[in-house]
């Protein structure tokens, strides 16, 4: 069973999507508060998100980008808004579909069903999705998820980038220069904006229940040790 977000500020139309996503056997989650979408989608980590363009307080396009900043997970927007701007402004911020009101329900459907094929199923499988996994520890760049066992945490998009180069090169040691290079290109940073990332990266995997697994090699850069592997 797939889980669908709906983010749509007519109630009426929200049920009725939820119920028909529901006949196909998946479930479909409603959206109540409008000021609390991210909350919401960091509660229910859904496979696929339904986003009106018209909403309380931030419209889609501003709910689309703040989805975009942390997953990659698929987004469709329903909208009475048929313009070809309008469309274009979606796909900018990271839409991958856009449905124009009013519309049927099937294709709504379809479109759904076509998005987890291609991110999550057949197609999905069949083009190869990215993972780096070590000793358990299985992370997908592509959807910026970690799993161990039974968990699964969702990153941000330099959470996802991080572990993917020191999970990759582990047990080697993963220079400074090769991690600032891989978050900011030649932006300039500081040490400590790079140790912040790396703090985070830590307790992301504390929440994991993995501690003592990145080791900072003073002067030098870091180094992740699968000690996982021994908790499972």
């Amino acid at each position: 069973m797939y889980r669908i977000m709906v983010v749509e500020d007519d109630p009426k139309l929200a049920e009725l999507l939820q119920s028909h996503i529901a006949r196909y056997g998946n479930e479909g989650v409603m959206v109540q508060d409008f000021d609390r979408v991210m909350e919401r989608f960091h509660e229910t980590k859904p496979h696929v998100v339904l986003l009106d363009v018209n909403l309380p307080s931030f419209d889609g396009y501003y709910w689309c980008r703040q989805i975009r900043s942390v997953s990659t997970c698929p987004i469709i927007f329903i909208s009475a808004r048929s313009g070809t701007p309008d469309q274009l402004r979606a796909l900018e911020n990271g839409a991958d579909d856009y449905i124009t009101k009013p519309f049927a329900y099937d294709i709504v459907i379809a479109k759904i069903h076509s998005q987890l094929r291609r991110v999550y199923g057949d197609y999905a499988t069949a083009s190869g999705e990215r993972t780096v996994e070590q000793d358990g520890l299985v992370l997908y760049p592509e959807r910026m998820e970690l799993c161990l066992d039974n968990h699964t945490l969702i990153l941000t998009k330099k959470e996802s980038i991080l572990l993917e180069t020191l999970l990759s090169r582990s047990p080697r040691l993963v220079t400074r220069e090769t991690i600032l290079e891989k978050l900011w290109d030649d932006t300039f940073v500081d040490d400590n904006t790079l140790s912040v990332n790396i703090n985070r990266v830590r307790k992301r995997l504390a929440e994991l229940g993995i501690e003592g697994a990145l080791e900072t090699v003073r002067g030098s850069g870091y180094r992740l040790h699968a000690v996982w592997k021994s908790q499972g």
